[in-house]
């Protein structure tokens, strides 16, 4: 994290550092406790609250408990998606979590963004490989002659790639012959919205987190969005020359520019006691990182000192704590970097996400 000096400072080579840490002048403002809203009671929700009593178990029902009450509160909440959750079928519950008003932004990596259609698009046609540890080379090389590309135990086939990659190629010449620049989302949501790939869908529409995400139009950051399977067409097009240049889709700083315009935006609530924005993230890496360095940022290089932390924190990941590591890391470290505050309610699940997770959003959602 980059040492600030004080306005008026030499900050000539030699002089002393001023190691003065830079605070925001108020801190976050305390919900007052509430009643939960949460529909009923339903069957996971009470087999949670009657069995998942200790250890990380326990953890699970006070983060889905808090969770509820922050959004209760007025808060809002941005997911971040890390891994192939896309793949593992995350969607079936973020999406009713998005329609409800439940999460109100999303920061992932650019293989959750296209792998959710692309389990619309060719879920039927998925393989699974129940005994995927005992794949030999040769194994593997055969799924990658057929086309199929391996995702722990599921295959993806390559058909379904080359199926979206048309559309937005066509966008993308498009944007670029009208001075046109998008984020990478924006494009997939106009393919989305076209009603183009209607007819195409092997699952239900209710199962994809992107089009619950179109239907709302919450925000979708996508960091390091060069690293997936369209950010890697787009390049080839530019590189053989179908594209002019990369003007067409907006950069990761530009990205972060408009995540802190938001945050901004939202961090105050719907209630003047309402807590500042909360963060559940799922798995670690750059989807995460990202996004939470929004609040330290706006402190400490934007100087915006009336900048609320993170109001509700949620990490599952099963990354164990490690030296010098940011998925396994414990929340409280989050504090030193300006990113929350000693009161924020913070929760560490050392879990699998693809387990986890859809119970506590059912919980949330009083399944």
């Amino acid at each position: 994290m980059t040492t600030h000096t004080t306005p008026g400072s030499p900050g000539l080579p030699g002089s002393p550092a001023n190691l003065t840490p830079v605070i925001p002048a108020k801190l976050p403002v305390r919900p007052k406790s509430r009643t939960s809203t949460a529909p009923g009671g339903g069957g996971v929700r009470r087999f949670l609250d009657e069995n998942f009593l200790h250890f990380n178990s326990r953890e699970v029902v006070a983060a889905a408990k808090s969770y509820e009450l922050h959004i209760d509160a007025g808060g809002k909440m941005l997911v971040s998606l890390a891994g192939a959750m896309s793949t593992a079928r995350l969607g079936k519950t973020l999406a009713r979590m998005i329609r409800q008003g439940k999460v109100h932004a999303i920061s992932c990596t650019g293989a959750n963004l296209e792998e959710d259609l692309f389990v619309m698009l060719a879920g039927a046609e998925y393989e699974h490989c129940p005994d995927w540890r005992a794949l030999s080379a040769d194994d593997e090389q055969a799924l990658y002659a057929r086309g199929m590309n391996r995702v722990t135990d599921t295959c993806i086939p390559e058909t379904v790639m080359r199926h979206l990659e048309r559309r937005l190629i066509e966008r993308w010449k498009a944007a670029a012959g009208e001075g046109v620049r998008k984020f990478p989302n924006e494009y997939l949501f106009d393919v989305i919205r076209s009603g183009e790939l209607d007819e195409h869908y092997q699952l239900p529409a209710e199962d994809s987190w992107m089009i619950a995400a179109a239907e709302k139009n919450i925000p979708v950051f996508c960091p390091g969005w060069e690293d997936s399977t369209t950010g890697n067409i787009f390049t080839a097009m530019v590189m053989n020359g179908t594209l002019p240049d990369h003007q067409c889709v907006k950069t990761g700083t530009e990205q972060m520019q408009a995540l802190s315009s938001w945050y901004l935006d939202n961090m105050a609530g719907e209630h003047d006691d309402s807590p500042s924005v909360g963060f559940f993230q799922v798995g670690g890496g750059i989807a995460g990182d990202f996004a939470i360095c929004a609040v330290p940022m706006l402190i400490q290089d934007l100087k915006k000192l009336d900048t609320r932390f993170w109001g509700y924190f949620c990490q599952t990941s099963d990354a164990c704590t490690s030296y010098g590591g940011y998925s396994g890391a414990v929340p409280n470290e989050k504090i030193t970097w300006g990113k929350l505050d000693p009161d924020t309610p913070k929760f560490m699940i050392e879990s699998d996400a693809t387990i986890v997770v859809p119970l506590i959003f059912a919980y949330v959602l009083g399944d």
